[in-house]
Protein backbone atom coordinates (compact mmCIF):
# COMPACT_ATOMS: atom_id res chain seq x y z
CA UNK A 1 0.00 0.00 0.00
CA UNK A 2 1.18 3.44 -0.27
CA UNK A 3 3.21 5.35 2.11
CA UNK A 4 1.03 8.28 2.13
CA UNK A 5 -2.69 6.65 1.86
CA UNK A 6 -1.82 4.53 4.84
CA UNK A 7 -0.57 7.23 6.87
CA UNK A 8 -4.14 9.21 6.05
CA UNK A 9 -6.44 5.96 5.81
CA UNK A 10 -5.01 4.44 9.36
CA UNK A 11 -6.27 7.18 11.51
CA UNK A 12 -9.26 7.18 10.19
CA UNK A 13 -9.55 3.65 10.74
CA UNK A 14 -9.54 3.91 14.30
CA UNK A 15 -10.87 7.21 15.11
CA UNK A 16 -13.98 6.16 12.80
CA UNK A 17 -14.17 2.84 14.76
CA UNK A 18 -14.10 4.40 17.81
CA UNK A 19 -16.65 6.87 16.94
CA UNK A 20 -19.00 4.12 15.60
CA UNK A 21 -18.42 2.26 18.74
CA UNK A 22 -19.09 5.18 20.96
CA UNK A 23 -22.07 6.37 18.97
CA UNK A 24 -23.72 2.71 18.96
CA UNK A 25 -22.79 1.98 22.73
CA UNK A 26 -24.56 5.77 23.89
CA UNK A 27 -27.74 4.73 21.80
CA UNK A 28 -27.80 1.70 23.60
CA UNK A 29 -27.54 3.03 27.30
CA UNK A 30 -29.73 6.19 26.55
CA UNK A 31 -32.62 3.77 24.92
CA UNK A 32 -32.23 1.13 27.92
CA UNK A 33 -32.85 4.50 30.41
CA UNK A 34 -35.32 6.07 28.83
CA UNK A 35 -37.15 3.03 28.79
CA UNK A 36 -36.67 2.57 32.61
CA UNK A 37 -37.97 5.91 33.55
CA UNK A 38 -40.97 5.24 30.93
CA UNK A 39 -41.70 2.19 33.00
CA UNK A 40 -40.86 3.80 36.69
CA UNK A 41 -43.40 6.58 36.12
CA UNK A 42 -46.36 4.62 35.01
CA UNK A 43 -46.25 5.54 31.18
CA UNK A 44 -46.50 2.17 29.76
CA UNK A 45 -49.60 1.60 28.70
CA UNK A 46 -50.89 -1.24 26.17
CA UNK A 47 -50.01 1.30 23.05
CA UNK A 48 -46.14 1.49 24.57
CA UNK A 49 -45.88 -1.77 25.32
CA UNK A 50 -46.63 -2.82 21.80
CA UNK A 51 -44.33 -0.45 20.29
CA UNK A 52 -41.62 -1.95 22.84
CA UNK A 53 -42.42 -5.48 21.73
CA UNK A 54 -42.29 -4.30 17.58
CA UNK A 55 -38.57 -2.83 17.68
CA UNK A 56 -38.02 -6.15 19.65
CA UNK A 57 -39.62 -8.27 16.83
CA UNK A 58 -37.57 -6.61 14.45
CA UNK A 59 -34.27 -6.83 16.25
CA UNK A 60 -34.93 -10.73 16.39
CA UNK A 61 -32.98 -11.73 13.66
CA UNK A 62 -30.07 -9.06 14.02
CA UNK A 63 -26.97 -11.16 15.18
CA UNK A 64 -27.91 -13.67 12.35
CA UNK A 65 -27.81 -11.37 9.49
CA UNK A 66 -24.49 -9.72 10.87
CA UNK A 67 -22.99 -13.28 11.76
CA UNK A 68 -23.85 -14.49 8.48
CA UNK A 69 -22.16 -11.38 6.28
CA UNK A 70 -18.90 -11.33 8.21
CA UNK A 71 -18.77 -15.32 7.75
CA UNK A 72 -19.33 -14.78 3.88
CA UNK A 73 -17.01 -12.06 3.73
CA UNK A 74 -14.22 -13.67 5.81
CA UNK A 75 -14.33 -16.90 3.70
CA UNK A 76 -14.09 -14.21 0.55
CA UNK A 77 -10.91 -13.06 2.36
CA UNK A 78 -9.88 -16.55 3.01
CA UNK A 79 -10.74 -17.75 -1.06
CA UNK A 80 -8.57 -14.60 -2.12
CA UNK A 81 -5.97 -15.89 -0.36
CA UNK A 82 -5.09 -18.77 -2.63
CA UNK A 83 -6.11 -16.77 -5.95
CA UNK A 84 -3.06 -15.05 -7.73
CA UNK A 85 -4.23 -11.61 -8.80
CA UNK A 86 -2.32 -8.63 -10.17
CA UNK A 87 -2.87 -5.49 -7.97
CA UNK A 88 -4.57 -3.59 -10.50
CA UNK A 89 -7.14 -6.66 -10.80
CA UNK A 90 -10.79 -6.06 -9.59
CA UNK A 91 -11.38 -9.92 -8.91
CA UNK A 92 -10.69 -9.34 -4.85
CA UNK A 93 -13.35 -6.93 -5.04
CA UNK A 94 -16.49 -8.79 -6.67
CA UNK A 95 -15.51 -11.48 -4.91
CA UNK A 96 -16.21 -9.87 -1.53
CA UNK A 97 -18.79 -8.43 -2.71
CA UNK A 98 -20.50 -11.77 -4.18
CA UNK A 99 -19.53 -13.96 -0.96
CA UNK A 100 -21.08 -10.64 1.31
CA UNK A 101 -24.49 -10.72 -0.92
CA UNK A 102 -24.44 -14.33 -0.70
CA UNK A 103 -24.40 -14.47 3.04
CA UNK A 104 -27.29 -11.20 3.35
CA UNK A 105 -29.43 -13.84 0.74
CA UNK A 106 -28.99 -16.23 3.06
CA UNK A 107 -29.95 -14.65 6.08
CA UNK A 108 -33.46 -13.43 3.97
CA UNK A 109 -33.69 -17.01 3.06
CA UNK A 110 -33.90 -18.39 6.44
CA UNK A 111 -36.07 -15.08 8.07
CA UNK A 112 -38.41 -15.88 4.89
CA UNK A 113 -38.66 -19.67 5.86
CA UNK A 114 -39.20 -18.48 9.88
CA UNK A 115 -41.77 -15.96 9.12
CA UNK A 116 -43.73 -18.22 6.97
CA UNK A 117 -44.29 -20.61 9.53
Amino acid sequence: MNENLSEVLMPLAIFGGFGASLYFFTKVLTEYILKKKMIDKGYVNEDTQAIFKKQADENKYAALKWGLIILFGGLALIIMEFIPTSPESPLPYGLLAFFISLGFLLYYVIVKKESDK
